[in-house]
């Protein structure tokens, strides 16, 4: 399961090991052996890592590129 979080400043990058600031946002994940399951492992993701690995993605809202951790059918899921 992805859960779109924002740091409040004691939170580390679980692959490239980065202290995510506050008001960052970043990804927390559930996975096993690096492929996304409903309950795993959860791994932290920065933006940067997350957008690299497919997980993230701009999206154009209202005239403004908003980044998202969230797939159209995880939105249309809730």
């Amino acid at each position: 399961m992805r859960r779109g979080c924002i740091s409040l400043g004691r939170v580390n990058c679980d692959v490239c090991g980065r202290v995510i600031q506050y008001p960052e946002r970043y990804l927390c994940i559930d996975e096993e052996n690096g492929v996304e399951v409903e309950k795993g492992k959860m791994v932290r993701y920065c933006a940067g890592c997350a957008f690299n690995k497919g997980y993230a993605h701009y999206k154009e809202e209202k005239g403004e590129k908003t980044l998202s951790f969230f797939t159209e059918t995880d939105i249309n899921q809730v």
